[in-house]
């Protein structure tokens, strides 16, 4: 007799029993915290006292005070300790938790960690079993460069006219390798035995999301760029359609739809079909294209004007 087929895939939890200690503050660190929970680590973030005049209980991380829903869901399930790295009691906190944490992770300035006597040579002095994983603007010597994501994306060429990006990408792309870092930094102590220091960059997450760009393939005369007929965002009667008909059968497939000749995969970069293509989307409403994507299994999704 068959057993039955799970219903729902458990999540794995990796890092059950390992405990990080975090004074990133913002998005990337906190994002990174947020996915490492869900992996099953013990997560605890250490953060500043509010600021002076502020009601009780407000955070001292900026996000928790510029966007308090974002603060929230990121945070959830996570203990918050608030300490003042700067003061004495802070320190001898601080010092007990890190005592106690596998993980260390941190999103301040190089010279801002010396200051506070977290530099990796004295952590590692004092703490051989914790590993370090610093979220820094950008690598090695630029570390102490001031930026946010929008000049990441600037610099790695991701900005291509005067309107904002539709989310922010250097700091998520930053918080998903911080979080594999500290991934690779847990497997080393389990494999080796020895703790680890890692810097994750977030102009190095800007530039690993543009090389689909720095190899053509999202420039205008990219196949995702523009250049294929199937693959482009058109108006429709009511609203708009992104069109993903890359590969040839849902190319083959819309073609037909539009009563366009599909010869080879080079019909799809013809002025013609891009016209014909526009053209029969004009003309359908997005319960029309909705419908037809399910009967003729093409890769669209329609959206409000």
């Amino acid at each position: 007799m068959s057993k039955p087929v799970p219903t729902s895939i458990k999540p794995l939890k990796p890092l059950r029993g390992v405990r990080i200690l975090s004074l990133a503050l913002n998005l990337p660190g906190p994002a990174a915290l947020m996915r490492l929970k869900a992996m099953g680590a013990t997560c605890l973030k250490a953060e500043p006292p509010g600021p002076k005049g502020a009601p009780a209980g407000t955070s001292g991380d900026p996000m928790g005070q510029y966007n308090p829903t974002a603060y929230a869901t990121l945070h959830d399930g996570i203990k918050i300790l608030s300490i003042d790295l700067k003061s004495d009691k802070g320190q001898a906190r601080l010092h007990q938790e890190l005592a106690r944490s596998d993980v260390l992770l941190t999103s301040f300035r190089p010279s801002a960690l010396a200051k506070l006597g977290l530099g990796w040579k004295a952590l590692h002095k004092s703490y051989p079993q914790l590993s370090v994983v610093t979220i820094v603007g950008a690598p090695g010597a630029r570390a102490e460069e001031p930026g946010h994501d929008l000049t990441y994306l600037a610099d790695a060429g991701l900005i291509t006219g005067l309107d904002l990006p539709a989310t922010l990408f250097a700091d998520m792309g930053g918080a998903l390798m911080a979080s594999e870092a500290v991934l690779q930094a847990v497997l080393v102590q389990k494999t080796s035995g020895k703790a680890s220091f890692q810097e994750v960059a977030l102009s190095d997450a800007a530039d690993w999301l543009a090389l689909p760009r720095s190899w053509g393939l999202t420039q205008a005369q990219g196949a995702v760029g523009g250049a294929h007929a199937g693959y482009r965002v058109y108006p429709c009667k009511n609203g708009r359609v992104a069109v993903a008909a890359l590969e040839p059968h849902f190319a083959a497939a819309l073609c037909a739809a539009a009563g366009v000749v599909f010869e080879s995969m080079g019909t799809m970069f013809k002025p013609d079909t891009h016209t014909a293509m526009a053209r029969f989307l004009a003309g359908k409403t997005r319960q029309q294209l909705d419908k037809l994507a399910i009967a003729k299994d093409i890769p669209l999704h329609t959206l409000a004007a």
